[in-house]
């Protein structure tokens, strides 16, 4: 019979992940055994007692009870602790080129947003500035890419997206494809800067910090093609006040733009317009997608 290693503070960790060798999945293993010794660490660095592991089990509970097939507070919780942001960075540094810079997908993606041709509207019934966005999309050469997609999310003028007043209601989204030399152009609504969903764990975790909650005024964008890693990003405008204090750390300088009057390049007169150009990294089969976060009612089901 094995002699039991006795079990403390210090010998728990060494035990369990001793239980947990046997792992078959070779990556599975790893996450874990890092994960475990981390979270280890940190309580034996903060000497957290079991009053305090017990709130934050009750604070990850209601995180869970808040998601729904049209909210994702998980998403949300890992966006503004940075993890998301951070995962992100991780995802280009591996990159074979260099590319448009990833930013947040955010909780309120959808992958049901409706196709759309060049130059149409993504509003259906918003009211607010109304603005044309155009570009192009190429490869790390600088070579136009033909009908990549470009998918296209923005709140309303008010700061609020659509599945936040219905998860039903479609609206300020649209699939687009890029013509034969690689340009996309609709129209949309100036972005409007917004305070994330408070009403929820995620929210009494921000005021508990101090934080004021706000991101900077943007629009969300999901640019891919066949061969290319996905890009997906924000655009920033660089006119609003928290632009350097995003509550969820999206903002990167190379992603801030501004609304211009008068672009001689924009294909549609007579409206204020954001120009940006993407550009796509060569990838590999496993690394084609870079999403942290997907549609709510993908990780939610009823």
């Amino acid at each position: 019979m094995k002699a039991m290693k006795a079990i403390d503070h210090n010998t728990i960790t060494d035990v369990a992940l001793d239980q947990m060798s046997t792992t078959a999945d070779p990556r599975l293993r790893r996450i874990m055994e890092s994960l475990v010794r981390h979270l280890h660490d940190f309580a034996r660095e903060v000497d957290l007692t079991p009053a305090e592991w017990i709130k934050g089990i009750e604070f990850l509970t209601a995180v869970g009870k808040k998601c729904t097939p049209a909210r994702q507070e998980f998403i949300l919780l890992s966006d503004t602790l940075g993890m998301s942001s951070l995962v992100n960075a991780l995802h280009d540094r591996r990159a074979l080129e260099a590319g448009t810079k990833t930013s947040l997908l955010g909780p309120f993606y959808r992958n049901d947003s409706p196709d759309r041709k060049l130059g149409d509207s993504i509003t259906e019934d918003t009211r607010g500035k109304e603005i044309v966005l155009f570009g192009t999309v190429s490869n790390a050469a600088g070579e136009p890419i033909p009908n990549a997609s470009v998918e296209i999310w923005q709140p309303d003028d008010e700061g609020v997206y659509d599945m936040q007043r219905d998860e039903n209601r479609m609206d300020l989204r649209g699939r687009f494809h890029t013509d034969d030399k690689g340009m996309y152009y609709c129209r949309a609504v100036a972005p409007l800067g917004y305070m994330i969903p408070m009403d929820g764990p995620v929210g009494d975790m921000i005021r508990a910090q101090k934080r004021h909650g706000y991101r900077p005024a943007h629009i969300h964008f999901l640019v891919g093609a066949g061969g290319y890693r996905e890009v997906v990003t924000a655009l920033y405008l660089a006119s609003d006040d928290h632009i350097d204090s995003d509550t969820v750390f999206g903002v990167t300088d190379s992603l801030i733009t501004e609304v211009r009057d008068n672009n001689p390049k924009c294909p549609v007169r007579g409206i204020p317009s954001i120009e940006f150009n993407f550009r796509l990294a060569a990838a590999t089969t496993a690394d084609m997608v870079g999403r942290v976060g997907a549609d709510p009612k993908e990780i939610v089901k009823e």
